[in-house]
C-alpha cells in the first residue's frame, strides 16, 4: 500500500478544496480591515493606480485592472519594474495608488521597486499572503489574503484569495458593500464538487501536443492563469489570447487538431467574444468551453459554471474547474502536480 504521504497532487488537491473556506474567512474576517484600508486610501484621492507583480499574482493584478477601469472609472496599468530596478527610472508618482500583488511578499525586485515607488511620492499598497513580509514591511498600507500556509508550488487558494481581497479593494475603494461576494463560497464549493466532470473532461488534453485559451474582459485574466496552470504542471505549451487578439493572426494555427479552451463570461466579456467562438467553430476547432450551458451545448465539450453570477466575480468560479483539469491532466500524464520542475515556491527575480 502507498504511503498517503507520498501521492502525486496530495497537496495542490487539499489545497484547491481549501477554496470556499477561504473565500468564506475573507469575507468575514478579512472584509472589515480590507474596508478600511480602501476608505484610507479613497480618503487620499489617488489619480490613478499602479499594479505590480509577477506569475500568478500578476493575472490577478490584470484582473484588478479590470475592476479600476470599469467600476471605478480610473486608469490603470501594470507596471514594469525593470524601468526602475535595472534601468534606475524615477517617474513622479506623486498621488499615484501603487498595488503590489505577491503570495510570499518576497521577491526582491517586488520589494524594491515599491520601495521606489513610496519614494517617488505613490501611495503603496501591498497584498499579500504574509503580513510578515519584507514587501508588507516597505508598503504604507497592506491586506492580508488570509488563505493560509500553500505548499503546492502551483498557486491555487492564493489566487482566488487575491482576487477576492482585490474585489474587495476595489468596492471599498468606491464605497459599495461587496454584495456581489456573498455567495461564491457557496458557488465554489459546489464546483468543486463536480471534479468528476473535469476528470472525464481531461482525457481530452492527456496527449494534448498544445493548447489555445482563449477569453475576453474579465475573462482574460482567467484565460492567462488556467495557461500559467497547466504549462507549469502537465508541461503542456498553452498560450493565452485576448478573443480579439486572436483573431489578429494567431487564429491561422488553429485547426481540427489542437484544442481550445474559451473562458466565456455571461455578460459583456461574453457578447464580445461571440465573434471568436463562431470563427473557430468554423475552423473546426476542437472547442471546449467554460461558460453559461447554452455556450457549453454549443461547444465541442465543456463545463458549466453557476447562472445568475455577477460578471465582475465569475473569475473567482471560473478559474476553478481549469485548476482542477490542470491537476487531472498533469496526473494522467504520470507527473506530480506538487512539484512542477525547475520551480520554486518564492521566484527571486531582481
Amino acid at each position: 500500500m502507498s504511503d498517503p504521504q507520498t501521492v502525486p497532487g496530495r497537496i495542490m488537491a487539499a489545497e484547491m478544496a481549501e477554496q470556499p473556506a477561504v473565500l468564506r474567512r475573507i469575507l468575514d474576517e478579512g472584509a472589515p480591515k480590507i474596508r478600511r484600508v480602501a476608505a484610507e486610501i479613497a480618503g487620499r484621492k489617488p489619480r490613478f493606480v499602479l499594479l505590480t507583480a509577477r506569475g500568478t499574482s500578476d493575472n490577478a493584478a490584470l484582473y484588478a485592472k479590470y475592476l479600476i477601469e470599469i467600476l471605478l472609472g480610473k486608469p490603470a496599468g501594470l507596471t514594469s519594474m525593470s524601468t526602475t530596478t535595472a534601468y534606475g527610472a524615477k517617474p513622479d508618482l506623486t498621488d499615484v495608488l501603487v498595488i503590489t500583488v505577491s503570495q510570499s511578499g518576497g521577491s526582491p525586485d517586488l520589494v524594491a521597486s515599491t520601495k521606489a515607488a513610496r519614494e517617488a511620492g505613490a501611495i503603496t499598497l501591498a497584498v499579500t499572503n504574509n503580513p510578515d513580509s519584507p514587501l508588507a514591511e516597505v508598503s504604507e498600507f497592506h491586506v492580508d489574503v488570509l488563505a493560509g500556509p500553500e505548499k503546492a508550488l502551483p498557486a491555487t487558494k492564493t489566487y482566488t484569495a487575491e482576487l477576492l481581497a482585490l474585489y474587495l479593494l476595489v468596492e471599498g475603494l468606491r464605497g459599495g458593500d461587496g454584495e456581489a461576494a456573498r455567495d461564491l463560497p457557496a458557488l465554489a464549493a459546489g464546483v468543486l464538487e463536480r471534479h468528476a466532470e473535469v476528470k472525464a473532461l481531461a482525457e481530452r488534453y492527456r496527449f494534448a501536443q498544445r493548447l489555445v485559451i482563449t477569453s475576453r474582459g474579465y475573462g482574460y485574466p482567467t484565460a492567462r492563469e488556467a495557461a500559467l496552470k497547466l504549462m507549469e504542471t502537465t508541461y503542456i505549451p498553452a498560450t493565452p489570447f485576448s478573443g480579439a487578439d486572436l483573431l489578429h493572426g494567431p487564429l491561422a494555427m488553429v485547426d481540427n487538431v489542437s484544442p481550445v479552451i474559451a473562458i466565456v463570461p455571461d455578460g459583456k466579456g461574453g457578447e464580445a467574444l461571440q465573434p471568436v467562438l463562431d470563427r473557430l467553430r468554423g475552423r473546426g476547432a476542437d472547442l471546449v468551453v467554460v461558460g453559461q450551458q447554452a455556450q457549453v451545448d454549443a461547444a465541442s465539450a465543456g463545463f458549466a459554471l453557476p447562472p445568475g453570477v455577477p460578471e465582475e466575480v465569475q473569475p473567482i468560479l471560473e478559474i476553478l474547474p481549469l485548476q482542477l483539469l490542470a491537476y487531472e491532466v498533469t496526473i494522467a500524464r504520470g507527473q506530480d502536480p506538487d512539484a512542477p520542475r525547475a520551480l520554486a515556491k518564492v521566484t527571486e527575480t531582481r
